[in-house]
């Protein structure tokens, strides 16, 4: 059975998943500062075992982002993830000021593009939207 809490997460539990998914080890000051900073942040357990987790950053006016979106590559393809993005979505909508239009945006891992094409979210750059770009400092 798969269940999810907000913003419960602990730094071990966050670098734990991002251990999981390879992806550039974190201080664990950094890790702590991200959560803290987040507007939302959700788990996903698999019969009391940690399996993901999704944050959501930015001003929730105009923009916020899904940021670490993870699911522990033993239990992929079960629905975690859509199920994820399905609430950070949908909880990003409850933030937004009504009558406006927030922009909920992302940038995927490579390879999992079609994901998110197929929950909704289109590829840039397109005829409207150029390409993102990135910096690491």
């Amino acid at each position: 059975m798969v269940t999810f809490e907000a913003n419960n997460l602990t730094v071990d539990q966050y670098l734990y998943l991002r251990s999981r998914v390879e992806w550039k080890q974190l201080s664990r000051e950094q890790a702590q500062k991200a959560l803290d900073n987040s507007l939302y942040v959700l788990a996903a357990y698999h019969n009391g075992d940690l399996v993901g987790m999704g944050r959501l950053v930015g001003d929730a006016a105009v923009i916020c982002y899904i940021q670490d979106l993870i699911v522990d590559p033993s239990i992929q393809n079960h629905g975690i993830g859509t199920s994820l993005l399905r609430m950070l979505t949908e909880e990003a909508e409850s933030m937004g000021i009504p009558g406006t239009t927030l922009m909920l945006d992302l940038m995927c891992a490579k390879g999992r593009e079609h994901f998110y094409i197929n929950r909704g979210f289109m590829p840039r750059p397109n005829d409207e939207l150029g390409p993102g770009r990135i910096r690491y400092l």
